[in-house]
């Protein structure tokens, strides 16, 4: 787990060995949400590039009878 400090200008520097593995460039958007007691960055990232991502996933679900 790595530590980051915040600068005088409320900036926050995303440690190398977080950003790589996720593919984040510099420019990058992100949505913020506070989530009770912590920070959490979303990359904001176009539909098309998140076309696919699901595959394998296991789709038989339990359904409320109202929901079929």
């Amino acid at each position: 787990m790595s530590k980051v400090k915040v600068s005088p200008k409320y900036q926050v520097v995303i440690p190398k060995e977080v950003r790589e593995p996720m593919g984040i460039r510099a420019g990058e958007m992100f949505r913020v949400f506070q989530y009770g007691d912590r920070i959490e960055f979303i990359p904001v990232r176009k539909l098309k590039t998140l076309r696919g991502f699901l595959k394998g996933m296991d789709t038989r679900l339990k359904r409320e009878r109202d929901r079929i």
